[in-house]
């Protein structure tokens, strides 16, 4: 196997294989123009998954390390562990760092996965495919924000559901810790992290004065929910049909009111759009870190805080009724008054605009669907705290627009999409508003001799700001980008496939702590060019 690289890992300017002399092929059989030093073709080796995202930034000095997972996942059956929190690290920890490390070999599909502790989940992902020889990933995640189930001893529960049989031979290897970092913790950090329990019922601690729900939404399970951005409404001759068409939208309700809504992400798997050489060296953004949606529930905490259950429900726009396809885990975090035995408030708000959601068939040589979907939510609220009455706003704007067009047989298959999430949260005058743009613009098509060939760009990107008075009080840019271009023969046995591909990514990050921009290129699976821009 090629070196090992951790998922976030940061690295200077690097050109690992020549400059590359191109970035898509000459021809649907030739491939993309060759560095000095790159195969003509995929082998039975390439390089370790890797992300160009930055690495979790971690404090200097004492750490201690507690190993919450260890197993080799075959089947269905979950890992199941108990957790005791790190000996010499204290309670109060400046931050909690989450590392998975994978290794697999042989011929498996992607599989998705989750890790929770104490019932909480803290980790969602999904797998990369292998080469015949092997490969080994890692990732990290900073779960600081779950601290509070850290300090008790907790059951622990993980699962990435596999197939191992005489074709997939894959059996997924992994080991999960957590390193905990002592010093004095982010006063944003929340006091409590709950979950639903069983009848999806929540009850907050009386003093909560700030609550905030995240929910792992992801569309999975082998079905077209997985592509749920390539599904088409009736009558339109396309293999996944599904209710209205491609829409959806992730909501959550509190005793049945709508409180929040969220636009979810269009992850690509790594074996997406029928081409998973694209996917072997850089995954498609996030695939490896889900993460969650979030929703700022403080209006509902005068209704929350009065110690009764509440029935809190997440449910997905657009998908059939009594169709399945969706998980949607739910994390509560709460900031509690520690002056008061009981926070009251009131939801002053609540302003629900109409759905609309619209997929139009056009028949013809090419068939085309047209979908365009928005829906918009005001809630406000107040509560009463130790420092006074506190007021908060959310506003949440969604809109999707795509054109999915296709040929008889989907011998060409192409669509273009984008999706924002706009939300203003304000709170006794200081607003932070965040606006989200999701971009996804590819064709797959089959060509002469049955290869096939997948041209993808995949964006996400984020902008937020905050102000005080009218005075900006911070802000950061996030711009992800994914690129690639792969070709192989289909309907052959994989030595025959004569794949070749090359992809790239970026992720730019800039704020008041300074600037982030990494580029990473692959071709044939070998790293051409890692490269540090700041």
């Amino acid at each position: 196997m090629k070196r090992r690289i951790v998922m976030s890992m940061l690295a200077g300017a690097t050109l690992l294989a020549g400059t590359l002399l191109g970035t898509g092929p000459a021809g649907a059989a030739d491939g993309p123009a060759r560095a000095a030093g790159v195969p003509a073709e995929f082998g039975t080796d390439w390089h370790d998954p890797v992300t160009a995202a930055p690495p979790v930034e971690k404090p200097a000095g004492k750490s201690c390390e507690v190993t919450l997972a260890r197993a080799q996942f075959r089947d269905f059956t979950p890992y199941r562990g108990m957790y005791t929190p790190p000996g010499g690290c204290g309670s109060r920890w400046s931050k909690v760092v989450l590392r998975l490390d994978g290794k697999v070999k042989g011929r498996q599909y992607d599989r998705l996965g989750y890790l929770r502790v104490g019932g909480v989940e803290i980790l969602r992902t999904s797998t990369p495919q292998p080469s015949p020889d092997g490969i080994e990933w890692s990732v990290e995640k900073d779960v600081t924000r779950y601290a509070d189930t850290f300090r008790t001893s907790r059951d622990v529960e993980m699962l990435i559901g596999n197939v191992v049989d005489d074709t997939y031979t894959g059996v997924l290897d992994v080991e999960v810790t957590l390193t905990f970092h002592p010093g004095r913790p982010d006063g944003a950090q929340p006091d409590r992290v709950l979950t639903l329990d069983a009848d999806s019922a929540l009850t907050t601690p009386r003093n909560s004065e700030r609550i905030l729900a995240e929910v792992y939404a992801t569309g999975s399970g082998g079905g077209c929910e997985e592509y749920w951005y390539l599904t088409v409404p009736e009558p339109a001759p396309y293999s996944c049909k599904t209710g209205r068409g491609p829409y959806r939208e992730v909501q959550i309700s509190v005793d049945g009111r709508l409180a929040g809504i969220a636009t979810p992400f269009p992850t690509v798997w790594t074996g997406g759009w029928s081409n998973p050489f694209l996917w072997y060296v850089i995954p498609g953004p996030r695939a490896f870190d889900v993460r969650p949606v979030t929703y700022d529930l403080t209006p509902f905490a005068g209704i929350l805080n009065d110690g009764r259950r509440h029935r809190v429900e997440v449910t997905v726009a657009g998908v059939p009724e009594g169709q399945s396809g969706w998980s949607t885990p739910v994390n509560v975090l709460v900031w509690q008054d520690e002056q008061r035995e009981r926070v009251t408030g009131k939801l002053t708000v609540h302003k629900a605009g109409d759905l609309t959601d619209s997929s139009v068939y056009t028949p013809g040589s090419e068939h085309v669907v047209a979908t365009e979907g928005a829906h918009r939510l005001t809630v406000g609220g107040y509560v009463d705290t130790s420092r006074g009455r506190v007021r908060t706003t959310v506003t949440r704007s969604l809109a999707g627009t795509s054109t999915h067009r296709w040929t008889d047989g989907e011998t060409r298959d192409a669509l273009e999409a984008t999706w924002t999430d706009d939300e203003t949260v304000t709170v006794d005058g200081r607003k932070t508003r965040t606006r989200r743009a999701y971009t996804m613009d590819g064709t797959t098509s089959l060509g002469a001799g049955d290869r096939l060939r997948t041209v993808l760009t995949l964006g996400d990107r984020a902008t937020v700001v905050g102000t005080h008075g009218g005075r900006p009080t911070t802000w950061s840019r996030l711009d992800h980008s994914y690129t690639g271009d792969a070709t192989y023969t289909t309907n052959v046995p994989r030595d025959q496939r004569h794949a070749v591909g090359s992809t790239s990514e970026r992720y730019r990050l800039y704020g008041p702590r300074g600037c982030y921009d990494r580029t990473l290129t692959t071709a044939q699976g070998v790293l051409t060019e890692d490269r540090n821009r700041c």
